[in-house]
């Protein structure tokens, strides 16, 4: 035997009938405050200023970045020649 049973009322109304809170306020909350997150966050996608924060760096970064790249070849190279 198969029983369907159909029943027509709003989210607000099943969460009440099943005795669920109402989380209205927190969620209307929540995404506000994820909306203030990503519009701060935007700003920092811009391609003008991952430039800037790639820049800043300077280059020292990449002197210490190609010096740590040598010693691991020269390590890798050394290795192998001493076994």
């Amino acid at each position: 035997m198969k029983v369907t049973v159909e029943i027509d009322c709003t989210p607000q109304e099943a969460r009440t009938f099943l005795g669920l809170p109402d989380v209205t306020t927190l969620n209307d909350h929540m995404m506000a405050e994820m909306q203030k997150r990503m519009d701060a966050n935007m700003a920092a996608l811009a391609p003008e200023e991952l430039m800037k924060t790639w820049m800043s760096f300077g280059m020292g970064a990449q002197e210490q970045f190609r010096k740590l790249m040598t010693a691991a070849a020269t390590g890798a190279m050394g290795g192998s020649k001493g076994k």
